[in-house]
């Protein structure tokens, strides 16, 4: 296998597995809306403003990657949600749902040989394919961590 070949499988199973933690949707499996919505006292946000903030990151680093035009939201505020709860399952079901679908577009982008890996992209200050994706793989893992504690501070976790 050639190197760059090598390099793509390892940020895909980076970005898909979990090694050293649980997978994404493991962490994410068994969250209720009702569940999502409770606050812990000390704690800034709730379940579902992380899950939230994951979408929105995660889809912020995959359309810069992808569209030389795309303009990302203010920081901090256009990073996290408005609204402390989800409106329903629904909503909480289809924002996992969208994080699931983000991170296959994203591991898609990863493993086009026509993408190249190191470019450094015309539209941005030095940042690549690689750096992006490292990107998503470390924020993820941060706030993936912070979902485990918050749920086990709620009972809404089992070890296994």
């Amino acid at each position: 296998m050639v190197p760059d070949q090598q390099i793509r499988d390892q940020l895909t199973k980076l970005i898909r597995s979990g090694q050293a933690f649980k997978s994404l949707p493991e962490v994410l499996q068994g969250i209720s809306a009702a569940v999502a919505e409770k606050r812990i006292a000390d704690v800034p946000y709730t379940l579902w403003q992380l899950i939230e903030h994951l979408r929105i990151a995660l889809y912020d680093i995959l359309d810069f990657s992808r569209n030389p035009d795309y303009k990302s939201p203010q920081w901090p505020a256009g990073y996290w949600p408005q609204e402390d709860k989800p409106a329903n399952q629904e909503a909480l079901d289809k924002s996992i749902q969208s994080i699931l679908a983000g991170l296959e577009a994203m591991i898609k982008l990863i493993q086009d040989p026509a993408q190249d890996l190191f470019k450094p992209f015309a539209h941005g200050d030095g940042q690549n394919l690689l750096r992006e994706a490292m990107l998503v793989a470390e924020h993820n893992a941060y706030h993936l961590g912070e979902i485990v504690v918050l749920r086990r501070l709620l009972g809404n976790w089992e070890e296994s």
